[in-house]
């Protein structure tokens, strides 16, 4: 029996022209769902008028002259802000959320005290980046702000 040879037509050109086109849309909409779903919400209500005041916290932010760094050490998150001698800083209040860069399911706001060096709060964070979204007043009434980078590993 002779073999029948295979001819490539309209329809086949079609029909991969269509199936190419069906898997570039499906994962488009499976990618933006997912951007969507996760994404945290606005960072200011209206940024026209946050970038007016830029200039004027950046300016009151650096001259406090603070460093802040963050580990995770034992289920505890460190907090240490220090002034431009090296020294632990005190603040008058302190706001902070720990959670991922790119969702906000994972978000919490651990009760951060200080013990004398720098603020300490029991967390349960699991490996890889965190952010720490902090926002510090000092005892003069200055506003600090800052996002701090917190690389957990087991």
């Amino acid at each position: 029996m002779a073999k029948k040879e295979f001819k490539f037509t309209g329809y086949h050109a079609a029909a991969v022209f269509g199936g190419a086109f069906t898997v570039i849309i499906g994962v488009n909409i499976a990618l933006a769902y997912n951007a969507i779903r996760t994404f945290p919400g606005l960072e200011v209500k209206n940024s026209y008028v946050a970038s007016q005041e830029f200039n004027a916290r950046l300016h009151e932010q650096q001259s406090l002259g603070w460093t802040v760094w963050a580990e995770e050490k034992d289920g505890r998150v460190i907090l240490a802000i220090t002034d431009t001698d090296g020294n632990p800083v005190e603040v008058d209040r302190l706001d902070a959320v720990i959670g991922r860069a790119t969702q906000i399911k994972d978000d919490q706001s651990p009760d951060f005290v200080f013990d004398g060096q720098a603020y300490v709060a029991q967390t349960n964070l699991a490996d890889g980046n965190w952010n720490i979204r902090m926002k510090a007043v000092s005892r003069d009434g200055r506003h600090f702000q800052q996002r701090v980078i917190l690389h957990v590993k087991d």
